[in-house]
């Protein structure tokens, strides 16, 4: 229902939520293990779709098994069939209406108290379901599944304020000219990856914030706690309809949601190769949509971290190991391509980096000293390692790691590869797993260097430059212009953070419309000019049509 505006409000000041340790001891280490304690007692849980509110049960049940213990499960879920994703998507447009016109401080409302509700009540539940689910250990589901989903949704809430308050700077004498921000006309449909949490939270809400209706549909491997997800918003007054949430086979559901005629934006996280897939489908299917679909993508990427002669070794390294290996290398912004000059790859940067490696714990991600948890599902596994191989057939030379097993989990060794070849298979194809390929360059060559990195790939995602010469960090910026949409000095080339590092990338890697920042919900928005006149004319004459 509608309100009269009676104010102009404000938005409650906006800051990243703080990040908590899980040092030994600590309040949330003994909150996070209970939290998996009862997860872990309570699973397998049952998922359903949610159409209009409402559980929807096809009876077409697959599982999502846990990465660290593949002979069981988290959760079961049901599959959308043809049925449920035109149900969805009906629903979804006839909640449009009324959900467009609700006052903008109550949908920012709304997103707030969802914020609140990650943050706080749900924390330990979401972070638990993110580890057993998606293989990630209790820092990696902390800075993914709570902090950054809040920081989603709180600086989304205020960059929306703010794209609303920008209005034309000028009017002429007798008129006021204004700009209303007007939500897409039909429904945005959201395909969310395995790999963070708070991805798929964010992009079904930042639709939804500017007035839109999203039809969801998660990946298999982070069902449920996209489900969880799914849940917080529910709970914090998103009305049913709005955000439909539709498990399925990936192939079916997509294909019918982009034939509708209502079909108005994709926001997409995923490979480049399923994007590009979409890119092309849509564009067979224009002319049966009510207006230009708007894509937005973030892909692939293949990460390199630059090394001058003049860098900080051991920062280099350290940097590196996080860049290349969290998560298992299950980033899109993970490192997997280091260049590092001749003289400080013998002068102790090899030894270091294999020093440090070789620390790396592997194992569930239940078990605090694992730094590393196991790939994603069997396909990853078999992928990954085959590009090891790939890798060793080519002559490439595994300096530490390069050996997998997948008896109880999918865990392979954080693999560093030796290459001769700049060109070679694991330097020019993503990987998304732990492996990190080295090539040494002659001091001389830091130019040619530059150029290598530059055209070795069609990515575009992240990328770092170490080095204490500024005139050296500034040729490779200058040089490496569009080899990443995030680059990052003396820092690793991951961990982007909400606010501060608006991210996304060209090329291959994506539309580069910067999630966590303004710049994405005009996406999203289709703006309408008004002029409204206060004085009438006289008459029709111009000065100029007098004699």
């Amino acid at each position: 229902m509608a309100a009269p505006t009676l104010a102009t409000f404000k938005v409650p000041d906006i800051a990243n939520e703080p990040m908590r340790s899980y040092a030994p001891g600590s309040i949330e280490r003994k909150a996070l293990q209970a939290a998996l304690a009862e997860m872990q007692q309570s699973l397998p849980f049952e998922v359903p779709c949610i159409v209009n509110g409402q559980p929807v049960k096809t009876g077409n049940i697959q599982k999502q098994p846990m990465p660290h213990d593949h002979a069981n499960h988290l959760c079961t879920y049901h599959e959308a069939d043809k049925e449920t994703v035109q149900a969805a998507i009906d629903g979804a447009l006839a909640a449009k209406a009324e959900w467009e016109t609700l006052p903008w401080s109550d949908r920012a409302a709304i997103f707030l108290k969802a914020a609140d509700l990650v943050s706080g009540k749900y924390r330990y539940k979401l972070m638990a379901a993110t580890m057993l689910g998606q293989g990630k250990n209790a820092w990696q589901a902390e800075i993914d599944a709570a902090a950054e989903l809040t920081d989603f949704l709180r600086f989304g809430v205020k960059y929306v304020e703010e794209l609303y308050s920008i209005q034309p700077p000028r009017n002429t004498a007798g008129s006021w000219n204004r700009t209303e921000y007007r939500a897409l006309e039909g429904f945005v449909f959201a395909v969310s990856p395995f790999n963070f949490t708070a991805i798929g939270g964010n992009l079904c809400a930042t639709p939804a914030m500017v007035g839109n209706v999203t039809v969801w549909k998660p990946s298999p491997a982070a069902t449920y706690s996209n489900y969880i997800v799914y849940k917080i918003f529910e709970e914090a007054g998103v009305p049913p309809g709005v955000i439909q949430f539709v498990p399925g086979p990936p192939a079916e559901v997509v294909a019918q949601v982009i034939s509708h005629p209502s079909f108005a934006a994709l926001h997409f996280t995923g490979s480049t190769f399923v994007f590009k897939k979409l890119w092309k489908d849509i564009g067979a299917n224009i002319d049966n949509y009510k207006s230009y679909p708007r894509l937005v993508g973030e892909t692939g990427g293949k990460n390199f971290h630059l090394v001058h002669a003049s860098a900080e070794v051991k920062n280099a390294v350290l940097q590196s190991v996080r860049g290349a290996f969290e998560y298992q290398g299950q980033k899109c912004s993970a490192l997997s391509r280091l260049y590092v000059p001749v003289s400080l790859w013998t002068g102790g940067f090899k030894d270091q980096l294999l020093e440090e490696v070789a620390k790396l714990s592997v194992g569930p991600p239940t078990e605090w000293k694992n730094f590393i948890g196991p790939v994603i599902g069997r396909p990853a596994f078999e992928k990954i390692t085959g590009y090891i191989q790939k890798a060793k057939d080519a002559g490439g030379e595994v300096l530490i790691g390069g050996t997998a097993d997948d008896s109880t989990g999918y865990y392979i060794q954080p693999t560093v590869i030796l290459t001769k070849d700049p060109k070679s298979v694991t330097m020019v194809e993503e990987v998304f797993g732990p492996v990190l390929t080295v090539y040494v360059y002659e001091d001389a060559d830091y130019e040619k260097t530059l150029e290598l990195i530059d055209t070795s790939t069609h990515y575009g995602l992240t990328g770092a430059i170490f080095a204490s010469d500024r005139r050296a960090l500034l040729q490779a910026t200058n040089k490496l212009r569009n080899a990443a949409g995030n680059v990052y000095y003396n820092e690793k080339c991951t961990g982007a953070v909400v606010g501060q590092q608006p991210f996304g990338g060209a090329r291959g890697s994506g539309t580069n419309d910067k999630a966590g920042s303004m710049a994405i919900f005009y996406r999203f928005v289709s703006a309408r000019s008004i002029k409204e006149n206060f004085v009438g004319l006289e008459d029709f004459i111009y000065p100029s049509n007098f004699e």
